[in-house]
């Protein structure tokens, strides 16, 4: 949906009205991103970290939604700056480093020549690809693709100079179309960011899951403390699901349900959720008995007695 200023200031006088006898403001998405990461920077401020949140020193995968200089240059100014991997326009104005000119009166530049637009570098004939096989490549094993990367300036207008290294992904297959990365910190490598940004998959799959099979944002709960329960329990869950599934893994290959319409290769949670409702039932109200006194012998049938040659003959069939 694209929004007017006559949409945005309607959204304003909304979100004015809804906060208006609330303690607190209103948040804007970066807010809570630039809150979350600086939170988790003051819990482990030594430690390397790599958090996926649909989020590498520190790192950060997240959308393009915080693809925003004001927040990633904020990260950068930590006394252990976190490095963000995000989505990037392909229209992104890009600079060349400022270069300090000796004898020039006046402040110092923040950015040197205007470079092409990402877009105009992957339509360019002369550009350099390199081929690079991912991984767990968005639900595949392996995936070949083709990218090319260098560092650059990101500048706009009332904003701080931002230095990042962007990567192009384009795809050989021609099936998805070709998109931008950036991350902000410019020493590592465009495969390390490929494979780091890749891994924000799973947590969209894990989202998606909770949501379909557990009941995530579909409670009927009407108070905030009880969703602020729900919420972790039921997450919780999916993970003692799959821990428990795992474990029948390794004993046995786990079965897979098929539909005539999906063929699927792979097992996925809702297999993994049949499972350990099949193995908790069984234990649950056919189990075996654990102990020997809790074994109960059943007395031996008496033989049954001779068919004669009078007998029907469809009695003489055996059944079972």
């Amino acid at each position: 949906m694209i929004l007017s200023k006559k949409n945005d200031y309607a959204r304003w006088n909304w979100e004015s009205y809804v906060y208006k006898e609330k303690a607190r403001a209103h948040k804007k998405l970066t807010d809570w991103g630039r809150q979350m990461v600086m939170q988790l920077r003051r819990w482990l401020p030594e430690r390397q970290l790599v958090t996926l949140a649909p989020a590498a020193s520190a790192g950060v995968v997240a959308d393009s939604s915080f693809a925003v200089i004001d927040l990633l240059w904020q990260l950068r100014q930590l006394k252990n700056p976190i490095c963000m991997i995000t989505r990037f326009r392909l229209d992104a104005a890009l600079y060349e480093p400022a270069t300090a000119t000796a004898g020039k009166i006046g402040r110092p530049r923040k950015k040197g020549k205007r470079l092409p637009t990402l877009e105009t570098v992957a339509e360019d004939q002369h550009t350099r690809w390199k081929r690079l096989i991912v991984q767990e490549w968005y639900g595949e094993k392996k995936r070949s693709i083709e990218i090319t990367s260098q560092t650059a300036i990101w500048f706009h207008s009332g904003q701080p100079p931002l230095p990042i290294r962007w990567v192009l992904v384009r795809d050989p297959k021609k099936i998805f179309k070709t998109q931008a990365l950036l991350c902000t910190d410019v020493s590592i490598s465009a495969q390390q960011i490929i494979q780091w940004f890749v891994r924000r998959w799973q947590v969209e799959v894990t989202f998606h899951e909770v949501r379909t099979h557990l009941g995530v944002e579909t409670q009927r709960q009407w108070t905030d403390l009880s969703i602020l329960r729900i919420t972790p329990a039921l997450l919780s869950l999916f993970s003692v699901v799959t821990l428990l599934a795992n474990l029948h893994a390794r004993k046995q290959k786990l079965p897979i349900q098929q539909a005539a319409w999906y063929l699927k290769k792979l097992p996925t949670f809702s297999d993994a959720l049949n499972i350990v409702k099949e193995t908790l039932s069984a234990q649950r109200y056919f189990r075996t008995s654990q102990f020997y006194d809790e074994v109960r012998k059943v007395p031996p049938l008496r033989p049954p007695d001779r068919l004669s040659r009078r007998t029907p003959a469809f009695l003489q069939v055996p059944f079972g």
